[in-house]
């Protein structure tokens, strides 16, 4: 990371010395004028007497000279005591048509004059005018000085990391042939002439596909950190803006700074924001994303591979990106960046655990068993949550507690140990995961059971988590009629206990249906239907959700669907009533533990129940 671009060596905002220079030389300035004003203003103008008193001292032939202004207002000279004279002013009430004639008669020298404005009225209607300019040309030179000049929307917002610590592949655990993929690219950057003298091009663009959390980022940073090339991050909605054209032209903006700095690797993250087909959205077919695509496909049409520069990608939607940025000559390779298999995700654990102190016990083998289908952001975040639920025991290290707790909760949400369960409610929920556990140790396809538990996470009340093997990338037959058997488990559990079932059977109950749903419709695993794709799913590129399902098939057909689907669900609940109902003293003592222990491993229901763990039960 550049070191100018580093938040710890740079201060909160970055202020000019002579703009504050200036800004308290303006400020003093206006201080002296408002005091000069108040002083000028409330000089003295003479002594205020009431009108009466003025017709008095007028006729008493002790007025010398007045000034009348606007007819309302009366300033003045009279003679007091010996032969001073002293300024009066006095309010003239009402109109009096023979005050002239008075004042003419008494000797009187006689002014007349308008009221002029008042230097501090004067002041203080134009000081928020000031301010608002000096305000204005203060914010106008802030944005200069900190290289985010005003009104320069064309310029591109992105990030040089050229120094710091560098990221290489070592600090990526796993993805072997992503890796494998890039380091092409990393060797054309070092040394372009072994493949230009044998006539080979390069990629000019190189996608990275995955599910969020991957580590596209990560291995986008480490390809620039094996090239030792300077590396310009981009997301893809930087480009866009409200005005019409500033996309495209900071696509311009990078490509040109690209140019000054090849070699060098152009990185545009969530490349689908900016990337999506053409035509697919509701603004018509010329809007400003549209313009910003359409000239990123020039750019990189535009420049030769022998300039050096390298632009990687990343999105989690390839499937609705515009063809023309697929096809060669532009993105020429699509690199799929997985999900980590049981080892990777063992070494990326590792990886994270570096910088915290780890107990004796943990067991990063059963911690990868047991995160099946979590990226490395998870895992990442899975540590992170261990490290604060130490440090919040006090702990000097991190346990094998402290991951389990961590795990359970990344997966499946904070323990609400503050919920209160009535005796009744809580001997349901017992009962209730009591039959989804019992039914891994009798049934030959089920996974393992790693724990059961009837302290509410999230939304459910209890939990039963069973532990894979290992992973497994395509599930057979036998194991989705398990998986429905399980799902089942809690409603037959019920059913047999108390005669009724509850509404927590509702989840289990529509994870169970579209689980044979897919089965008849789009896997082939009805013997009544056969292997038939039977409704596609509807989903519109923009929205990029399924939204509905469309119905390619009779009246007929639908009607023996629904015979599948219910004859398929059907035969799992009577087999899971009649495994429940055989062991019914099983399930009352494992109910009965569950209350009193409220979580229970698979070693504590093999020591309760008296039977063998299933990975020894299979091995006998």
């Amino acid at each position: 990371m550049n070191q100018d671009n580093d938040p710890k060596k740079q201060p909160p905002f970055n202020i000019n010395p002579n703009t504050n220079r200036f800004a308290l030389i303006f400020l003093i300035i206006l201080i002296v004028l408002f005091a000069a004003s108040i002083l000028f203003s409330s000089g003295s103008i003479g002594t205020e007497i009431p009108y009466s008193a003025f017709i008095s001292y007028l006729e008493e032939g002790k007025i010398n000279s007045v000034t009348i202004i606007d007819q309302f207002e009366i300033h003045g000279t009279y003679s007091g005591r010996g032969d001073n004279l002293n300024l009066f002013i006095t309010k003239i009430p009402y109109y009096d048509p023979d005050l002239i004639s008075i004042l003419k008669s008494k000797g009187v020298t006689v002014k007349g004059d308008v009221k002029g404005v008042s230097p501090l009225r004067v002041i203080l209607e134009t000081i928020p005018w000031i301010l608002i300019f000096a305000f204005t040309w203060f914010m106008f030179r802030q944005m200069q000085s900190g290289g985010n000049k005003a009104f320069s929307f064309g310029k591109s917002k992105a990030r040089s990391y050229t120094d710091g610590k560098k990221v290489t592949f070592a600090d990526v655990a796993g993805q072997k042939e992503a890796k494998h993929e890039l380091e092409e690219v990393v060797e054309f950057l070092k040394n372009p002439a072994r493949f230009t003298k044998i006539g080979a091009r390069i990629p000019k663009g190189v996608l990275l596909v995955g599910m969020p959390g991957t580590g596209k980022t990560l291995l986008a940073r480490a390809v620039a950190g094996e090239a030792g090339v300077s590396f310009f991050h981009m997301s893809g909605s930087d480009f866009v803006e409200m005005f019409v054209g500033v996309g495209a032209a900071r696509v311009r903006d990078l490509f040109d700074q690209a140019r000054k700095n090849s070699p060098c690797i152009i990185f545009i993250d969530e490349l689908d924001a900016v990337g999506r087909v053409r035509g697919a959205g509701y603004g018509g077919g010329h809007d400003e994303r549209e313009q910003t695509l359409n000239q990123l496909l020039v750019e990189m049409d535009g420049f030769e591979s022998k300039e050096g520069i390298i632009v990687l990608a990343a999105t989690n939607r390839p499937d609705v990106l515009d063809p023309a940025l697929l096809r060669p000559g532009r993105f020429d390779r699509q690199v799929v960046v997985d999900m980590p298999d049981i080892k990777e995700r063992e070494a990326i654990l590792k990886i994270h655990a570096r910088k915290v102190p780890i107990g004796e016990d943990v067991d990063f083998e059963r911690l990868a068993r047991g995160t099946a289908g979590s990226s490395g952001a998870d895992l990442e975040n899975m540590v992170n949550e261990a490290a604060l639920l130490a440090a919040r025991k006090h702990k000097d290290k991190v346990n094998m507690e402290d991951f389990e707790e961590a795990r359970d909760k990344v997966i499946m949400g904070v323990a609400r140990k503050s919920r209160v369960l009535s005796k009744e409610e809580k001997e349901k929920t017992a009962y209730h995961e009591s039959g989804h556990a019992l039914l891994h140790f009798f049934l030959n396809n089920a996974d393992p059971l790693h724990k059961v538990t009837i302290i509410p996470r999230g939304r459910a009340l209890g939990m039963a988590v069973s532990l894979p093997e290992k992973d497994e990338y395509s599930k057979g037959r036998n194991w989705l009629l398990d998986r429905i058997k399980i799902a089942f488990g809690g409603y037959a559990a019920e059913k047999i206990v108390y005669n009724e079932t509850t509404t927590g059977t509702q989840q289990d109950i529509r994870y169970a249906t579209d689980l044979a749903r897919k089965m008849v419709c789009e896997w082939g695993m009805s013997e009544e239907l056969g292997p038939v794709a039977l409704g596609q799913e509807d989903e519109p590129i923009f929205i990029g959700k399924e939204i509905a399902r469309h119905k390619d098939y009779s009246e007929e057909t639908a009607k023996r669907i629904d015979e599948a689907i219910h004859k398929l669900l059907k035969d799992a609940l009577d087999d899971v009533f009649k495994i429940l109902t055989e062991n019914k003293d099983k399930l009352d003592s494992l109910a009965r533990a569950l209350v009193e222990r409220e979580t229970l491993t698979e070693s504590d229901i093999c020591d309760l129940l008296n039977i063998k763990p299933k990975r020894q039960a299979e091995g006998a």
